[in-house]
């Protein structure tokens, strides 16, 4: 069972999978998450965070946020993760229950996998005529990382509508 309850988790899901979706997209096409995604999940947090969550536990939340925030620039300004994703992951921190990081972070790891897989499989195969204009497919070994973080974040929470406390 994740720490997230299932009601914060039903409230959540139907706004951000969409927001999610796109990401995935625009980083396989462009190699870019835009602002405007991250902006739009933000504000999804700030108005139905102050009806998902107790008011509480609404300010920690942001809390997560800023720290993510703060790991991801430094992050980004060694070359370790690109500015998109670094902002990305700040705005899906508070949509995580911090009980849930270690199921979290073993989630990210089973979907970066199998996001990559799936990616260099279509990569080399004649799927790729599907979307022959893609960015992602032309960048040698740079991955749309936000292909992994939008999964991630979608399933999370989707698991934690079926299985949240």
């Amino acid at each position: 069972m994740l720490q997230i309850s299932a009601a914060s988790a039903q409230w959540f899901l139907p706004f951000v999978v969409p927001v999610c979706l796109y990401v995935c997209w625009s980083d396989m096409r462009a190699m870019k998450i835009p602002n405007r995604a991250v902006l739009a999940l933000l504000g999804i947090f700030l108005a139905v965070g102050l009806v998902a969550l107790p008011l509480a536990e609404y300010p920690w939340r942001l809390v997560q946020l800023a720290v993510v925030l703060a790991l991801g620039i430094v992050l980004n300004a060694a070359g370790v993760m690109g500015a998109g994703d670094a902002k990305f992951a700040a705005a899906a921190a508070p949509f995580i229950h911090p009980g849930d990081m270690r199921f979290l972070i073993a989630l990210f790891a089973a979907v970066l996998l199998a996001a990559f897989v799936s990616h260099r499989l279509v990569r080399a195969t004649p799927l790729r005529r599907l979307a022959p204009d893609w960015e992602s497919w032309t960048r040698g070994r740079d991955f749309p990382m936000g292909l992994a973080l939008g999964g991630t974040l979608a399933a999370y929470l989707a698991l934690g509508a079926v299985w949240g406390s």
